[in-house]
């Protein structure tokens, strides 16, 4: 099939019953949520100085390393955050990356849920003013302290990277976008937190691109699950046109297969103009925390000139230009 043209052109799937139709346009995308703004979290006021000195430098450095290491992107979009909101925005990205590894670095789920139940105590023991001596940890109390940051978005990450350790394909497409809202967009409202923002149209844009960045991230990690003999594509879309989770681990590339990549991306575009289209209402000194949308976009172009097909090997390939896009986006202020 050809493909069509990014943009307006590129039509997004509508939701519906018995599931997704292809290539029509939708009547209406379900709102966001919009979350409630935190009070302050009840810890004491310690000053943040008093964990200064060789250990929380060393602390600092371990979480910008793991995060350049195992979240390129988001390592090069926190850098261009304004100079007082970086060192929390790493700490932030970094407990997201120590969340993310467990799932792929334990072979039995008991060892993943005592590993999130460490983190679920850490929270506890951070808004109690007395973080474990775990660097990233360490580095989290001093966000809380600094920005009053809202203790039940971390919980929230915590506890839906715990329901997933189950191994299971989302059910449909909305069981996706739960669990990127969950995950993705609780780190963009603790990020505009962060940025000292506290605006709804804000939020509605967080929720959407956090959809959005939940998405992309499942179609970009198929194929290293299907490597390991894992297929987690909403089972709703894949049904609809006929597709089996053994084509994926065989690597089929026909018509239907694309077809299925087609429907997911279209969403996670969807949920990108979505977020767009609140531009106007935003303050601009919350664009910065939005700049994952270029990379975002940057797939959704790149899968759509393969024609959709998930395995071709270019997807794999990093954006060497990347860093200047963003830096460009940046200055340009936009997102």
């Amino acid at each position: 099939m050809a493909a069509p043209t990014l943009g307006s052109t590129w039509g997004p799937l509508r939701l519906g019953v018995p599931g997704l139709c292809r290539r029509r346009p939708p009547r209406g995308l379900w709102c966001a949520r919009v979350r409630r703004l935190p009070g302050p979290p009840a810890v004491t006021r310690r000053s943040v100085t008093a964990a200064s000195g060789p250990v929380a430098a060393g602390s600092e450095h371990y979480c910008l390393e793991l995060l350049r290491k195992r979240d390129y992107e988001n390592y090069l979009c926190s850098l261009l955050l304004p100079a007082e909101s970086r060192s929390s925005a790493f700490a932030l990205r970094a407990f997201n990356v120590e969340l993310a590894q467990v799932k792929d670095s334990v072979s039995e789920k008991t060892t993943g849920l005592m590993r999130m139940q460490f983190w679920k105590k850490a929270v506890e023991d951070i808004y109690c003013d007395n973080p474990p001596h775990q660097p990233v940890a360490i580095e989290l109390w001093k966000a809380v302290k600094r920005h009053n940051l809202t203790k039940r978005w971390l919980m929230k990450i915590i506890d839906e990277r715990e329901k997933n350790l189950d191994d299971k394909a989302y059910r449909n497409i909305q069981e996706l976008e739960n669990y990127a809202e969950n995950t993705q967009s609780s780190l963009l409202y603790l990020t505009l937190e962060i940025l000292g923002i506290k605006d709804l149209h804000a939020d509605h844009a967080a929720s959407h691109i956090g959809k959005a960045q939940g998405i992309v991230t499942c179609l970009r990690a198929t194929p290293y699950h299907g490597s390991r003999r894992k297929v987690f594509l909403p089972m709703d879309i894949c049904m609809l046109h006929g597709v089996s989770q053994e084509d994926f681990l065989r690597k089929n590339r026909d018509k239907n297969m694309r077809d299925v990549i087609y429907d997911i991306a279209s969403q996670a575009h969807l949920h990108l103009k979505h977020a767009r289209s609140f531009h106007k209402s935003i303050p601009v000194k919350a664009f910065p925390a939005f700049l994952q949308t270029v990379s975002l976009e940057d797939y959704l172009k790149k899968i759509q000139r393969v024609d959709f097909d998930i395995f071709h090997p270019s997807l794999q390939q990093k954006n060497t230009l990347l860093p200047l896009s963003l830096y460009i986006q940046a200055w340009r202020k936009r997102y």
